[in-house]
């Protein structure tokens, strides 16, 4: 970090430089062009003389002055990771515990961040020629304090002398209302060595001085009046956000706030997806975020979920594949397809498993529309779907596709589209059902040097199989 704070010295040197220059005839001309000459010191973004408008308040020169600085530094860094760092680096300006002194020699403490919370101009006077502003350097990983709990702004403040626990109570934006009954405030001290701590629990209204490094954390009971919801997509009359409790809100319930199922909705192919792993995915993998409001089913989305699918598809074939990665598809898989075997057709039955199911905050339910018919894919003539007709077997649908192509192998597999089971039909009987896939395979493509290398390993076991068989006749002799 060192270099990039050089960096940023070279590149504020130019005007560090030119505000050095001639200062006399400089603020001679400056007050004739209806402003001031004001010298920043300390630790700012950049240090020097440079003019101020008459009339300019302390916090609306400084800001000027810090967007001028940081524009220049970052116009000229190209490298995105330096920019990021630089970016955040130059953040860190103290507010608090400012000095501005006068040309008169009065001396003021200027609080910029209490100025910005309260509107009080007495933390923000008007400028005047030759005021000087000395920014004290900060260590906040000393002189800090920090806020969590009940409050609307918890975080890591900079600790001044004097302050108190309403200061603290203060900078964090006071009590969040959303807690009741919040009385009391725990403050956790570290001993000089860091080995020891004491923890002093006192009341919110106590205006006890606080020390460096104090840790405050106003206590209350979680409140879990909180935004709840399941996202419902698809077929049901009411799509979007359904509001739910925290516990206790089952499957039906979702449902029936939903407007219910239409009349062309699959229930055998519906699913519930773990929400919270489901944007994570979305939004990591393909850049995609749930929108609040959502009440369709967006082409992304779509896109991601047959992702999905041909995850669900992979999982009980006999394909062969890299034992670790087989495992991630599982453990995907496991994480994703949060509460999947739900029979949604038995939602009403009052006393299935189905209607008990409780959700929970953020997962989706997927009621996709009721496809009657039988996709056949693979080393067929004409893939695509064929409609169902009862009782019919997989050779009436692959028949219907065209026939089989020249290079189709015999190992064909019927895939359910409720469990994405892998059945072979030659070997089992199987009802094919609507929305189930026929999957008819392409024999391995060979190459010579497939059978080379096959002949050869076969060889080479018979050749050490025959050594050995002399080595036990030589021994016998």
């Amino acid at each position: 970090m060192k270099k990039y704070l050089y960096l940023i010295f070279l590149l504020c040197l130019p005007s560090y430089i030119f505000s050095q220059t001639d200062l006399k005839t400089e603020s001679k001309a400056l007050l004739q062009a209806g402003t001031i000459s004001v010298t920043l010191g300390g630790n700012f973004i950049i240090t020097g003389t440079f003019p101020a408008f008459v009339g300019e308040r302390v916090d609306q020169f400084v800001t000027r002055m810090y967007n001028q600085a940081k524009e220049t530094v970052l116009g000229r860094i190209t490298d995105p990771k330096v920019l990021t760092e630089i970016n955040e680096k130059l953040k860190d300006y103290p507010l608090r515990n400012i000095e501005l002194k006068r040309a008169t020699g009065e001396v003021e403490k200027l609080d910029l961040l209490r100025f910005r919370l309260t509107g009080n101009f007495k933390d923000d006077p008007y400028l005047k020629n030759d005021d000087v502003l000395i920014f004290p350097y900060v260590d906040l990983t000393r002189n800090f304090f920090t806020v969590s709990g009940a409050v609307n702004n918890p975080g890591k403040f900079q600790y001044v002398d004097g302050d108190k626990l309403s200061d603290a109570l203060f900078f964090a934006q006071g009590i969040n209302k959303a807690y009741e009954n919040v009385r009391k405030a725990e403050i956790d001290r570290l001993s000089y060595t860091g080995n020891s701590m004491t923890t002093d629990t006192v009341d919110i209204n106590s205006n006890i001085p606080l020390e460096r490094g104090d840790r405050i954390v106003v206590l209350a009971n979680e409140t879990n009046k909180k935004d709840y919801n399941v996202l419902v997509v698809g077929e049901v009359n009411s799509p979007g956000y359904i509001p739910i409790t925290k516990d206790h809100t089952t499957i039906k319930d979702v449902i029936e706030r939903a407007g219910g199922f239409k009349k062309d909705a699959s229930m055998r192919r519906a699913r519930i997806l773990s929400g919270n792993s489901v944007s994570l995915l979305l939004e990591k993998e393909y850049g995609i975020k749930l929108k609040e409001n959502t009440n369709v089913l967006t082409p992304e989305i779509s896109n991601t979920l047959v992702k999905l699918e041909n995850l669900l598809m992979y999982r009980m074939s006999d394909l062969t594949q890299e034992d670790t990665a087989y495992f991630f598809l599982e453990n995907q898989l496991r994480v994703l397809d949060n509460g999947s075997s739900i029979d949604f057709s038995k939602i009403s039955d009052d006393s299935s498993m189905a209607s008990k199911y409780e959700v929970k905050d953020g997962d989706i339910i997927i009621i996709p529309v009721k496809d009657n018919a039988v996709y056949v894919y693979g080393q067929v003539v004409d893939p695509g779907k064929v409609p169902f007709v009862e009782g019919e077997d997989y050779k009436y649908y692959i028949n219907k596709a065209g026939g089989t192509g020249e290079y189709a192998d015999d190992d064909i597999m019927v895939i359910k589209a409720a469990s994405r089971e892998w059945i072979s039909p030659i070997k089992n009987k199987v009802k094919i059902e609507p929305g189930d896939y026929v999957w008819v395979p392409r024999v391995p493509a060979r190459s010579l040097n497939y059978y080379i290398y096959s002949v050869g390993g076969y060889l080479s076991i018979v050749a050490s199989a025959a050594t050995i068989f002399l080595l036990i006749l030589q021994f016998k002799k």
